[in-house]
């Protein structure tokens, strides 16, 4: 995996994670103020969240990586056999 790839990779992995972690610990206001929406969390905990977030796509690109350079899944040879077989 080539730089460039490995940001992309990690950019739509971290989207992904935050997420699926932003409705965790989002509890509404029981009675918010006026002008505020009623399905706003009393404590979102953005910055929890994101250290989370950044921490679990690290881990998941780092799988990425070792799957992709250890040649376990070798693309090319699917498109190889595709093209044989096709």
């Amino acid at each position: 995996m080539d730089i460039v790839s490995g940001i992309v990779v990690y950019i739509l992995l971290w989207w992904w994670v935050f997420f699926m972690t932003l409705p965790f610990g989002a509890k509404p206001v029981d009675d918010p103020e006026d002008g505020h929406a009623q399905s706003a969390p009393e404590k979102p905990r953005m910055l929890i969240k994101l250290a989370i977030t950044t921490g679990v796509a690290v881990i998941l690109w780092g799988v990425a990586w070792l799957i992709i350079n250890s040649g376990f899944i070798s693309f090319r040879d699917l498109a190889r056999i595709d093209s044989i077989t096709g």
